[in-house]
């Protein structure tokens, strides 16, 4: 398991209740404007991260919220590799939906809620560990599908992405 994802109307409402009230640590966050949606996750010491996400405008996460309220979006499956993970599903016959492989750092899919007893379940390969996926999102570079934020960025802004 690597994340447990949670759909929020206020990211930075929200925050405090991770890090103080649950005691999880910020690890990386950014903004998806494609999908127009912001996501931050946290860690705990002990293992496990949660990870909030929030619309930026009219997208999955809105129609989420809009149907379903505030509560568990999704849960990540991280495994070795997702070809592996794809043939294994297929041969069950479990079917897949947005499935994203091209990107070398995060390649994923889905399997929709009414074909895993109501849970949507993300599966998903990347190569690099939480401290390096941590790193590479603090560190400052361009990127052309999604903006890297920092926990002060979430904190002082609303939900609504800066430009």
């Amino acid at each position: 398991m690597d994340h447990v994802a949670i759909a929020v109307r206020d990211m930075r409402s929200s925050i405090p209740f991770v890090t103080d009230v649950l005691g999880a640590r910020f690890l990386f966050a950014g903004d998806q404007p494609e999908a127009a949606f912001r996501w931050a996750q946290f860690s705990f010491s002990n293992g496990g991260k949660v990870e909030l996400v929030t619309p930026s405008g009219e997208g999955f996460v809105s129609r989420f919220l809009e149907r379903n309220g505030e509560g568990i979006h999704h849960l990540t499956l991280k495994v070795p590799d997702i070809g592996s993970a794809l043939t294994h599903l297929e041969e069950a016959g479990t079917p897949v939906f947005g499935v994203s492989i091209e990107r070398q750092g995060w390649k994923e899919a889905f399997i929709h809620p009414r074909d895993a007893h109501g849970t949507l379940i993300q599966v998903a390969e990347s190569p690099w560990s939480d401290e390096d996926t941590a790193r590479h999102h603090l560190a400052p570079h361009p990127d052309a599908d999604h903006r890297h934020l920092l926990l002060s960025d979430l904190l002082a802004a609303s939900a609504e992405p800066a430009p």
